[in-house]
């Protein structure tokens, strides 16, 4: 039996979107099934040391810029949630297989077309609701799940796995325990799914260098110095 496609994701991420628009025609094409793993990106952040797109005001101003061409290039329309960042937390517990169900796909779809394409606010529990009622999905029904206390921690256990496996960003997709990051990676997603991937496992083991210098240290003796 064929791998599964595992894909992490936050509704956070426009990245993620981007990917979720691509990974099931990818997944159809070469007969495999698309395991989704909601995640707190504010988690991965934390646990890795580093800050989120929105946080650096540059990197914002570029994020919008790429965001409004990729859209532009792929034919989609791109209008980013009413706030930003939001509370993710109720959109990913209502994603989550447990809660969604046979639903789970629709469900991830429904959110992240309402929010990056229409501009709804994903941290609102009643327009989340709303977008899922408009799908026919008992959007009512899940949000009496998302404050439940195993609910909760079915979330909380993702993000666990999810670090455990070494998932550092979203979007994130791993397939044979390959981890590709970034809506940019279905090139290479493809290629290894048609057996194609042109990666030198031999040379990649020699990749690793010693490091000349740690940025902390680099950083109090630059100060030590002025």
């Amino acid at each position: 039996m064929a791998s599964k496609i595992h894909f992490y994701f936050d509704f956070i991420s426009p990245y993620a979107y981007f990917a979720w628009r691509k990974l099931p025609v990818l997944a159809k094409k070469y007969n495999r099934e698309i395991e989704a793993h909601p995640v707190v990106f504010g988690k991965l952040l934390d646990k890795w040391g580093q800050l989120g797109p929105a946080e650096i005001p540059p990197k914002r101003n570029w994020l919008n810029e790429y965001c409004l061409r990729y859209a532009a290039l792929n034919g989609f329309k791109y209008n980013p949630p009413k706030k930003h960042p939001f509370n993710p937390l109720a959109a990913l517990r209502m994603s989550l297989k447990e809660v969604s169900g046979v639903d789970q796909h629709r469900v991830i779809g429904s959110i992240f077309e309402g929010g990056w394409s229409y501009g709804a606010d994903l941290g609102d529990l009643s327009t989340l609701i709303s977008l899922l009622t408009k799908q026919s999905i008992d959007g009512e029904s899940l949000s009496h799940k998302v404050l439940e206390l195993d609910i909760k921690e079915l979330l909380i256990n993702e993000t666990r796995c999810a670090i455990e496996k070494g998932v550092f960003g979203v979007p994130t997709i791993i397939i044979d325990n390959n981890l590709f990051w970034g809506n940019d990676q279905m090139d290479h997603i493809e290629l290894l799914l048609g057996g194609k991937d042109p990666l030198d496992r031999e040379r990649l083991k020699d990749q690793e260098r010693p490091r000349a210098i740690d940025r902390k240290a680099f950083k109090s003796r630059i100060n030590s110095d002025l």
